[in-house]
């Protein structure tokens, strides 16, 4: 039976909705006392002392198990409930407790708004603030009582100040007046509700209150506190007073939780497979509305007919997956590629869900862990096509019980099935009834009718493979004026044996459809075979091609009509992984020349390309000088920072199978180059393990190439991976060998960024001498080239490690010079990094109000750059000096959010860190 436990309000017990008595005051203290709790083991004394405190009767313990045993007793109905005596100890055990428990809800509803969009923060925080009942433990006495009702006010109080914020941040103003005026009331002093009252009253048209009501606290806050207003605070008075028009109501618009819509178009012409798609909607509905995860492992040979199964089934039940719709194929038989991992799948999720790049973290264990806590409680369809293994689909199920996945394979995965209690669906060819309806559906009833022998021989040919019977109709489709018998004559001639064994049926018909394309169409055909890549787009098909855009544009469409490509709705095209294998042996009519110029054009777009929107990306960065494009091959640089980003969202994976496409055939330019276009993409969307896989094959070409240059920026940016994946020996060791290659050369700038790169990698170790070493020979090279943006670089990173050797006066000098600079040179990544180091020198100090302002300055710019992976660590150190000015209410707020933030991450170390100044705090 179904159980509820309330706290925040007067102690209750529901079991299916009735009220359970749960006896006199000092009962419900034991059950209190085992809720807040719930799941640990609370050692029996510490129990009588929080029931009892001083009072505690004589016989105690046996006191306290009489209570246990009635309470026992009372909930002995209760589903998912137990009391248990463990190791000296009673710990209340609660299935799935954050339902159950109202202050367990309460917490869960908090830390899940914190990684939110503002309109799901809201509904969160609405949600966790209901559940108040009244004054927590309502009725209770004693020493424990009083602590815990005051320890639980405070956390609901914070909870009704989050809401707030959220919903100011969202645009809400007025409405907030009379809420936020009796708040105010009630704690005069408080400088956050205050804020609140304030910006609330201005978006409410009532500004000259809220300039009173600023007065009135300044007044009170001298009198009683002998203080001022905090900067916050301040700034907020300043800018009212300014009408800074950020302020406005409805600043921006709610965020919405991104609904994901991967799937394919529905196919136009599914037929048949009544049976399966009713076995799916009877695999879904068997499972209830309380556990509605299916795994449907549809298995059958290469063709026959899965994914189009699978989509169209999931066309036809969208309503009941209102919270979006997943699709991967996996590639797990394509000729022209290995399997994709399943890290690389989840990534790719990750990027659907909204998850932004710098909370992703780097160990894929933890990127999976996001994912299912991303997909929790969210009504998903996830589907998984073409997979390989088991081990290839097992990383990638949600791991609530929420979301229905599909899993398509030609094997029959026995790990899914066997471990997670998958359905398995065998699929086997179309009946001649099934391939004559596909038939009539594509070419009507009437020209199927006119020919029953014609259309006998044609579904003989095809097997029952709906890859084959597609191919077909779409020619006799696009040719209506050819009688039906006339493809069968053509396809009799290529052999009878595609009669008897689909596994030759479907080259036979490839053949035959190949045969019948004009020579530009089969050249195109078969270079899109070899093209690296897992897809491709118009633009790179005219370069790998040659032919002019819109000449391009017309072939593929002509290879689309004949059911050889497959468009998707973002104008991408790729090919069943069957086709592709055919379409590579094709390829071999070409002559060598012929595919490697083409190969040569291809990678060419994607290096130019890439390369354009790299410097989109930092415009400190220097062009590469990179080889003249083969001719009838024209980039396409994008024309903003936003759609530099989409572009490699989109071309990533291509970008890699460009540079193993050139690692293949020698070609050690493009190799390093392509690798050094990538760098700054990889690290803002957190492709950190790849980045180091294009550098180490971007070392191997520079070494090859025997330009000392190339070799020692190959070693430096891969001594730099190695750093940012936490290897230290690896990237001093690469390092180090950059920088013995750059002292023979006269390249004072390479010099200079290999000893930066050292001193980040020395810092990292605690190795502060050795640190501030190289920061002050890179700083001196700097100044010699002439670059004040890098200059400015090495005063921030030399002023740090001064401050930790102890000198806070030359690093405060050094924080100030690097500030001039950056904001002349319209750095706001250098500035952000910069008050962060003169907070943390400010702190040590003893400048604690000064340092609070300054890590709120450097917060706010990264917040701005959206540099989340920066703003955890920046969050951690701006509590330090809140807690020195006795702020620890703002001090447990910055913590909590940093520990979220390095979780997020999978900064395991960092978050234990952070856990330990909370749990001291």
């Amino acid at each position: 039976m179904g159980v509820e436990l309330g706290v925040l309000g007067e102690v209750v017990a529901r079991v299916d909705g009735r009220a359970v008595d749960l006896g006199p005051a000092r009962q419900r203290c034991v059950l209190a006392a085992l809720v807040v709790d719930a799941g640990r083991v609370v050692p029996a004394d510490q129990l009588v002392a929080r029931v009892w405190g001083a009072d505690t009767p004589r016989r105690g313990r046996a006191t306290l198990q009489s209570h246990i045993s009635r309470l026992r007793r009372a909930l002995a109905g209760a589903d998912g409930l137990e009391i248990v005596l463990r190791s000296g100890g009673y710990a209340l055990v609660v299935d799935r407790c954050e339902r159950v428990v109202d202050l367990h809800r309460f917490r869960d509803l908090r830390a899940r708004a914190r990684g939110a969009g503002d309109a799901r923060v809201v509904e969160l925080l609405t949600e966790a603030v209901a559940l108040r009942r009244g004054d927590p433990l309502t009725g209770l006495t004693g020493d424990w009582a009083e602590a815990e009702r005051e320890e639980l006010r405070q956390e609901l109080l914070a909870a009704d100040h989050d809401l707030v914020d959220a919903r100011l941040h969202v645009g809400h103003g007025e409405e907030l007046v009379a809420e936020l005026s009796a708040r105010a009331a009630r704690f005069p002093l408080d400088e956050r509700t205050a804020g609140q009252y304030l910006l609330a009253l201005h978006r409410g048209g009532r500004t000259a209150d809220a300039l009173r009501h600023y007065r009135t606290l300044r007044e009170r806050l001298v009198e009683e506190l002998g203080t001022d207003p905090g900067p916050q605070l301040r700034e907020l008075h300043q800018r009212i007073l300014a009408a800074d028009t950020a302020l406005s109501p409805v600043v921006k618009a709610a965020e919405q939780e991104v609904v994901p819509r991967q799937l394919p178009a529905a196919p136009a012409h599914f037929t048949g497979r009544e049976d399966e798609l009713a076995a799916l909607t009877a695999t879904l509905d068997e499972a209830g509305p309380d556990r509605t995860m299916v795994i449907s492992a549809i298995g059958g040979a290469g063709g026959i007919g899965k994914t189009w199964l699978a989509v169209h089934w999931a066309h036809q039940r969208l309503g009941r997956f209102p919270d979006g719709q997943l699709f991967v194929d996996l590639h797990g038989f394509s000729p022209a590629d290995a399997p994709m991992s399943p890290a690389v799948a989840v990534r790719g999720f990750l990027d659907a869900l909204g998850a932004e790049p710098g909370r992703i973290p780097l160990d894929p264990h933890a990127q999976a862990a996001l994912f299912r806590s991303l997909v929790a409680r969210r009504r998903m369809l996830v589907v998984l096509d073409n997979a390989a293994t088991a081990e290839q689909v097992l990383p990638l199920l949600p791991g609530g019980s929420s979301c229905t996945v599909l899993v398509t394979s030609r094997t029959t995965l026995t790990g899914v099935v066997t471990r997670h209690s998958a359905h398995h669906l065998a699929l086997g060819t179309m009946d001649d009834d099934q391939a004559r309806a596909l038939l009539v559906r594509r070419l009507g009833p009437d020209r199927v009718a006119a020919e029953p022998d014609a259309v006998t021989e044609l579904i003989g040919f095809c097997g029952g493979l709906p890859l084959a019977l597609g191919i077909i109709a779409a020619r006799a489709h696009t040719h209506p004026g050819v009688p039906l018998a006339e493809f069968a004559a053509d396809l009799r001639e290529l052999g009878m044996a595609a009669l008897e064994d689909p596994a030759t049926g479907l080259p036979t018909v490839l053949s035959w459809s190949y045969r019948a394309l004009t020579t530009e169409q089969r050249a195109v055909f078969g270079l899109l075979g070899i093209a690296p890549g897992l897809d491709i787009g118009p633009p790179a098909v005219a370069a790998l091609t040659g032919l002019p855009p819109a000449r391009a544009g017309r072939v593929l469409r002509d290879l689309r009509d004949a059911s050889l490509l497959d468009r998707a709705a973002n104008g991408r095209y790729s090919m069943h992984d069957l086709i592709r294998r055919y379409a590579t042996d094709v390829a071999g009519e070409l002559t060598e020349d012929e595919r490697e110029t083409a190969l040569l054009r291809v990678v060419g777009f994607y290096l130019h390309t890439a390369h354009a929107a790299d410097l989109l990306l930092d415009s400190q960065r220097e062009p590469l000088d990179l080889d003249p494009l083969a001719a009838g091959c024209v980039p396409q640089p994008p024309p903003d920072f936003a759609a530099a980003m989409t572009w490699f969202d989109t071309e990533h994976h291509n970008l890699l199978a460009a540079q193993q496409a050139a690692v293949a055939r020698d070609w050690h330019r493009p190799v390093w180059q392509l690798a050094w276009t990538l760098g700054i993409y990889q690290l803002r969307s957190g492709h950190r393990r790849d980045r180091l896989a294009v550098w180490l094959a971007g070392l191997a070409a520079a070494e090859q190439l025997g330009d000392p240059g190339t070799v020692v920026l190959a070693h430096r940016q891969l001594g730099n991976a190695y750093t940012e994946l936490g290897m230290h020996d690896e990237a001093v060791g690469h390092l180090n060998r950059a920088l013995a290659l750059v002292e023979r050369l006269d390249d004072p700038a390479a010099q200079a960024h290999t000893h930066r790169m050292l001193a980040w990698a020395w810092g990292l170790r605690d190795d502060d001498e050795r640190a501030l070493e190289h920061s002050n020979r890179a700083l001196e090279l700097y100044r010699v080239v002439g670059n004040p943006t890098w200059e400015a670089h090495m005063l921030n990173s030399a002023s740090w490690y001064i401050a930790r050797l102890g000198d806070h006066d030359q690093a405060r000098d050094h924080c100030h010079t690097a500030l001039k600079l950056y904001r002349l040179h319209h750095d706001p990544d250098g500035e952000a990094a910069t008050w962060d180091t003169l907070a943390h020198i400010d702190h040590h100090s003893g400048l604690h109000a000064e340092a609070v302002g300054h890590y709120r300055r450097s917060l706010a710019l990264l917040r701005d750059l959206g540099a989340v992976f920066q703003v955890a660590g920046t969050l951690e150190r701006s509590a330090q000096p809140l807690v020195a000015l006795g702020r620890l209410d703002e001090a447990r707020a910055v913590w909590t959010e940093a520990l979220e933030l390095y979780r997020d991450q999978g900064r395991d170390d960092e978050a234990a860190r952070v856990q330990r100044e909370l749990d001291r705090l």
